[in-house]
């Protein structure tokens, strides 16, 4: 694993964004150096190449997720903690749901998996609680990946704000319900 270093934080947050939005087939080079405002030249002075770049960027959403995973962790409630940190962490949902759609790469749906692993727990502890129902472990379990999958089906950047989120979980939870 290799360490992000300062001068190549611009270049990861841009590209992160780029991925995040349009996919790994937007990470253009000079796209790139414009947004970061250098040079083609400077993209390879700090990546040997793209591949290195992607890592860099698999890597960097590893440490979001981890920053995601603390907040869940401290959050009381869905709403409005939960979906605070989903509105703030757009980009790095938007980027999770890039890797749902590309996993047929290896390094992407391992990153994905692990992700998932990381924020998933935490995030299905406040789920549970805030839906305050007497599921088994399999309901529950099942309902989360049902729901999951339909999530990042459904996010988009213009959609994942406050009012969206919070009727999507009001709407899983009135599904939850129905397994009671």
């Amino acid at each position: 694993m290799q360490r992000i270093e300062d001068h190549q934080k611009n270049w990861i947050a841009h590209g992160y964004e780029t991925f995040a939005l349009h996919g790994q087939a937007a990470l253009k080079i000079e796209p790139l150096a414009k947004k970061v405002g250098k040079s083609k030249s400077s993209f390879y002075h700090h990546f040997a190449d793209m591949d290195l770049f992607v890592d860099l960027l698999l890597q960097h959403h590893v440490a979001q997720s981890k920053i995601i995973a603390l907040k869940e962790q401290q959050a009381q409630s869905v709403h409005p903690d939960l979906v605070e940190i989903l509105v703030t962490h757009k980009t790095d949902l938007l980027f999770n749901r890039q890797l749902r759609f590309q996993q047929h790469i290896p390094a992407f749906a391992a990153v994905l998996h692990q992700s998932n692993q990381i924020v998933g727990d935490a995030f299905v502890k406040l789920w549970v609680k805030d839906l305050g129902l007497q599921l088994s472990a399999q309901q529950i379990n099942g309902i989360f990946s049902l729901a999951l999958e339909n999530f990042f089906l459904q996010i988009n950047h213009e959609n994942l704000n406050h009012t969206w989120l919070s009727a999507y979980f009001e709407n899983l939870k009135a599904i939850a319900k129905s397994f009671a």
